[in-house]
């Protein structure tokens, strides 16, 4: 009996160490949804990205794409998403004994009017921001690319959930 209570413990540790538990959302809930439209989202953020409104609006068709099996139209859909980016912004971090920044910061925010047709209950209008941190002080062109793909992938992760899986 003693050996259970290891062998729990150790199973527990294990899973613990073993890093970041992801949910797959290829299960979310889809009621007579069949088809989907997703409206170019304009970049309206201060500072312009000529590549966002694109990289954004694809990311988003793909996203629905590859985890849902609603079809993308693009006039008379069964949901909608619609939207702009907000913000586009770079700040600096905690500033260390040497006034230099430890660590910049990249956020997009995205504003998001989702319309689902047959079930108003479900729609919603609102803000999504993320952010990626990068060493202080360094060129922004160096790692923009890549930050941007991060930020997109969690922001596509957050407009899926808040239609698709209501917890």
């Amino acid at each position: 009996m003693k050996n259970i209570g290891y062998i729990i413990a150790l199973l527990a540790i294990t899973a613990y160490s073993c890093g970041r538990i992801t949910f797959d959302m290829r299960g979310a809930s889809f009621g007579n949804e069949k088809t989907c439209q997703v409206v170019y989202f304009e970049n309206r953020a201060d500072i312009v990205n000529p590549r966002l409104a694109a990289q954004m609006t694809d990311a988003l068709k793909d996203k629905i794409q590859s985890n849902s099996k609603l079809k993308l139209v693009n006039s008379n859909a069964d949901v909608m998403f619609e939207g702009e980016i907000t913000g586009y912004s770079v700040q600096s971090g905690q500033i260390t004994a040497q006034n230099r920044a430890e660590t910049d910061k990249l956020t997009v925010t995205v504003k998001v009017k989702y319309t689902n047709m047959l079930d108003s209950e479900k729609n919603y209008d609102k803000s999504f921001s993320r952010f990626h941190e990068y060493p202080g002080g360094a060129d922004l062109s160096s790692y923009e690319n890549q930050m941007v793909e991060k930020i997109l992938e969690e922001i596509m992760e957050d407009i899926y959930n808040e239609a698709f899986a209501q917890w």
